[in-house]
């Protein structure tokens, strides 16, 4: 089927005949194939096309790719990660980026990376199992508020997990201020300007990329009114609110939504001052809405999760909120998948690989 969208989606670049009867023959030689960087790029900008969680969707065509599937030490992915990490920076001016590092093979699982994202804080709640195991594997850091965790990598079935410091030069981080209450800044908050998902495997085709780290940039509700608020993460809200000397003796103040909205405005003016991009919630849902009527020209559904495509606040003030979309398909690929520790390297074979390619 892959082979089969290639081709209809890239007319004039080959005959598909001919290139499924080379996959054919590889798969019955090695038990696998290998994408030509066409395909390879075609198929990672798909998956971004396919994530029905995403709301960012609208230049998945502009998603740059860098072919790294020659590098398999991990102490060579942990420098292309951070490579990656300044390339997607950019001075501030956010690029979509993906590092699609080796694939499995059979009996040949490749590395993959332990950690949620390329960047991540130790003493995020949401990350406490990951700074443990950093410092079981000899880490001494994860003592100062906001320190950002070292990347974990596992090189494959059978050896521990390895740790690499993240160079300060690969992390740009905007502290947090207010545009109205001075007294904001002094509670020393900060966030980092990338969020490279490093935790899925990317399929394209039958074939299992256990570590492609991908980036776009952040909607400044992610951080606002979840990474610093939820109760579960830095549950920031009561702060907030007594900052701002909310009453916060009955919810019917609406205290917990007055200090929701100064929060995400801090995390947008924070953003802007400091030159990094960053979406606001009522700008990306015009915009999700604009990938769907671009898509329906081309004769293409858009799946879409309702409750993550909604934004966490104000959302019935978006015009995401007001209509139903089409469900999200597990079946569907290209594909970024969640791995599970029981099994990180699903595996595919070689009948499935040639099914994934046949007409």
């Amino acid at each position: 089927m892959f082979i089969c969208q290639y081709a209809a989606e890239n007319p004039g670049d080959g005959d598909p005949h001919q290139r499924l009867a080379e996959i054919r023959a590889e798969v019955e030689h090695f038990g696998t194939y290998e994408h030509t960087p066409k395909e390879l790029t075609f198929g990672a900008r798909v998956a971004w096309r396919n994530a029905a969680r995403c709301i960012g969707r609208l230049y998945w065509n502009n998603l740059t790719v860098r072919d790294l599937r020659h590098v398999t030490h991990p102490d060579d992915i942990a420098s292309e990660c951070f490579e990656h990490l300044r390339i997607a920076t950019n001075q501030g001016r956010i690029r979509p980026v993906i590092s699609i590092f080796a694939p499995d093979r059979p009996g040949q699982p490749a590395a993959w990376l332990l950690s949620e994202q390329l960047v991540r804080y130790a003493d995020d709640p949401s990350s406490a199992h990951k700074a443990v195991l950093a410092k079981d594997l000899g880490w001494k850091g994860g003592e100062t508020p906001f320190e950002v965790l070292p990347l974990l990598i596992q090189p494959g079935r059978g050896t521990p997990p390895k740790f690499y410091e993240v160079p300060k030069d690969s992390v740009l981080e905007v502290p947090l201020t207010h545009p109205h209450h001075p007294g904001f800044a002094t509670l020393g908050l900060r966030w980092y300007a990338v969020p490279a998902v490093s935790d899925m495997s990317l399929e394209i085709g039958g074939i299992t990329y256990p570590a492609a780290p991908f980036n776009g940039w952040y909607m400044g509700t992610e951080i606002g009114s979840r990474n610093l608020a939820d109760t579960e993460r830095y549950n920031l809200l009561p702060t907030i609110a007594n900052l701002f000397d909310l009453n916060t003796h009955n919810e019917r103040t609406l205290w917990k939504d007055r200090a929701l909205v100064e929060l995400n405005l801090a995390v947008l003016h924070s953003y802007e001052q400091a030159g990094v991009t960053i979406a606001d919630h009522h700008t990306e849902s015009r915009r999700f809405l604009a990938h769907i009527d671009r898509e329906g020209r081309h004769g293409r559904t858009v799946p879409a999760n309702w409750s993550w495509i909604v934004p966490p606040l104000s959302g019935g003030a978006t015009e995401v909120f007001h209509r139903y979309y089409h469900p999200e398909d597990p079946n569907l690929r290209p594909a970024f998948i969640h791995r599970t520790t029981t099994n990180p390297h699903p595996q595919t074979s070689p009948s499935q690989i040639e099914s994934s390619a046949a007409p």
